[in-house]
């Protein structure tokens, strides 16, 4: 079976926290918005806590090892910017951001990225055309 392309992956680190915070919380969610300082990292909330809406894009679902994945959604202005990027959500030391739930764990999530490879450009229809 293909590999399935997605925009965005989860670290193991990431994953793990996910894990525990799912059992806190409930099921979660994601949104990276755009901005500098709390609004560049991606912030983590319970599902239904943050209301997404027509300008944001969903960019995939972050499969943690649970019955159902974290979906990872984006502001459309920010997703112009970000369009050509794979996203890996990761976990570090830190205090985390504003009202994200990692907040009171001392470990804060934020973004790797990387240019798409010529596989995903032309998946998503971002190939150039020749």
């Amino acid at each position: 079976m293909p590999e399935q392309l997605s925009r965005v992956a989860v670290s193991a680190d990431a994953a793990a926290l996910l894990r525990q915070l799912t059992v806190q919380h409930g099921p979660l969610m994601f949104h990276q918005s755009g901005g500098c300082c709390d609004g560049s990292s991606p912030m983590c909330y319970p599902v239904g806590m943050f209301l997404t809406g027509p300008g944001d894009v969903k960019l995939g679902d972050l499969d943690v090892g649970l019955d159902v994945p974290v979906e990872m959604f984006m502001s459309e202005s920010q997703f112009e910017y970000w369009k050509y990027t794979h996203l890996t959500v990761d976990v570090v030391e830190g205090r985390g951001a504003g009202f994200s739930v990692e907040g009171p764990t001392g470990m804060r999530f934020l973004i790797r990225s990387r240019m798409l490879d010529d596989a995903e450009l032309e998946h998503f229809g971002l190939a150039p055309q020749g």
